[in-house]
């Protein structure tokens, strides 16, 4: 457990340095919704790029995979379906709500984790990989989906009279300018190639994607630190979905599906505590750029990690 709570503490030292040059307007005003884009538009790209550049695709036929997938679908499909039928929330609300139930931290704890608890790095490569070829690619086609029906500034209902082609021009194409997008299948297209291109190339993607996992956790620090007007709170019941969903329903059906599945005792342990991982920060950087479910995917966050200790610490006393 000491690589989860080291890799905790060290999440929470710049948070709160995030929240210091917040609370006191260090870097002005605007700085958090900066720092957001910088992540969204150029760090984080960067970053998947040189990430599943070097994967092994062969890692998705595995047994493994199929069990990530498959409770990370689930949870996902969940609570979309909780979200949109039950609570009637609108469709980008729903997208990050779904985000944060589903979309975890594997990089920032994921990833220590996988190393120092499990002795295998990629144990978190199937969880990045169907966050990043599935799940980041369908929240962003929802997302831009609602943003070319219904601009900034529109009213509610003028997505009705935007002829239907106009909208789907518009979705395509700000989907396929999508720049975490652009990034992941520019990656995956490069772990395809037959042959590897020199490690020199990606020296530049390195350098500026190692930037995107600390300007996040600053970016969600500083968003902590603005006061919080009236109504600028998470609709609680989408807040105990979510938080329910990520910290306990998860891991229960990552641990069935690979108990069905064979899987042996390790790998079932890397399934369930890949599963029992917070609410990634970048679901909050995602609703600052879209402008939707900002204070949902910002207590997410901060529940879903501080839950993230005891969760692990019962996966790993009953499975390690």
């Amino acid at each position: 457990m000491g690589a989860v709570l080291t890799a905790l503490g060290t999440m929470g030292a710049v948070v709160a340095l995030g929240w210091a040059l917040g609370r006191w307007q260090v870097l002005g005003e605007r700085a958090a919704p900066v720092l957001a884009r910088v992540v969204f538009t150029v760090a984080t790209p960067a970053l998947l790029l040189g990430t599943l550049a070097h994967a092994d695709l062969r890692l998705l036929l595995s047994r493994t995979a199929a069990a990530t997938w498959g409770s990370t679908a689930l949870v996902a499909l969940v609570a979309a379906l909780v979200l949109r039928l039950a609570l009637r929330r609108a469709a980008a609300d729903v997208t990050v709500a779904t985000l944060a139930s589903s979309y975890v931290n594997a990089g920032n704890v994921g990833l220590p984790l996988s190393v120092y608890l499990l002795g295998d790095p990629v144990a978190v490569v199937p969880t990045l990989l169907f966050q990043l070829l599935v799940l980041a690619p369908v929240a962003f086609t929802v997302l831009d989906g609602a943003a070319a029906a219904a601009p900034p500034g529109a009213p509610d209902d003028v997505a009705a009279v935007v002829p239907w082609a106009l909208r789907a021009q518009a979705v395509v194409r700000r989907t396929l300018t999508n720049p975490i997008i652009l990034g992941t299948l520019t990656g995956v297209l490069l772990a395809a190639l037959p042959w590897d291109l020199p490690e020199v190339v990606f020296e530049p993607f390195r350098l500026v994607g190692a930037a995107a996992a600390p300007l996040a956790l600053l970016a969600f620090g500083m968003q902590l630190a603005v006061p919080r007007a009236p109504g600028a709170s998470a609709p609680r019941r989408d807040l105990v979905v979510a938080v329910a969903l990520r910290s306990v329903v998860h891991p229960v059906l990552a641990w069935g599906l690979g108990s069905a599945l064979g899987l042996p005792a390790h790998a079932l342990l890397a399934v369930t505590a890949m599963a029992a991982l917070p609410t990634a920060q970048n679901v909050l950087v995602y609703a600052m750029q879209y402008r939707h479910g900002e204070a949902l995917a910002r207590d997410a966050g901060l529940i879903t990690t501080l839950l993230c200790v005891p969760v692990l610490l019962i996966v790993s006393a009953v499975l390690a």
